[in-house]
């Protein structure tokens, strides 16, 4: 699975119990009708993965959804939910924004057509 938006946030590396457990966060706001703004953890060695993005950028993150069960002192059960990511891309800018189109040739680059006959018919309504 995957989601695909715009960073909107990225937390710093957090540390938990005697093992080093490391844990970091993203926030990424999809670009639909109704923008979602999706939180998704990166664990342990993935942690670094986030370090050469910035907010503003279009991401593209493989993520895996992960659930638990836990049952509290009193006995009753709760169930935990989780997005973690595993890949993160940067997607490039869209071609609205003129980034990323293929060049236009210069109007000098072709040779003008000198064959060209007023008589000739053509098929086109205009």
């Amino acid at each position: 699975m995957e989601v695909q938006g715009k960073v909107k946030m990225i937390g710093d590396t957090q540390t938990f119990g005697s093992n080093g457990f490391r844990k970091r966060e993203i926030v990424v706001t999809t670009e639909e009708q109704y923008p979602q703004h999706i939180m998704v953890e990166f664990v342990q060695d993935k942690t670094d993965l986030l370090n050469n993005y910035q907010v503003g950028q279009e991401v593209k993150i493989n993520i895996n959804l992960r659930g638990r069960e836990w049952v509290n002192p009193q006995g009753e059960t709760k169930y935990f939910n989780s997005i973690q990511g595993w890949r993160i891309e940067a997607l490039q800018q869209t071609a609205a924004s003129g980034e990323n189109m293929p060049p236009i040739p210069p109007a000098d680059a072709f040779e003008p057509a000198g064959d060209l006959k007023e008589d000739d018919h053509d098929d086109l309504p205009f």
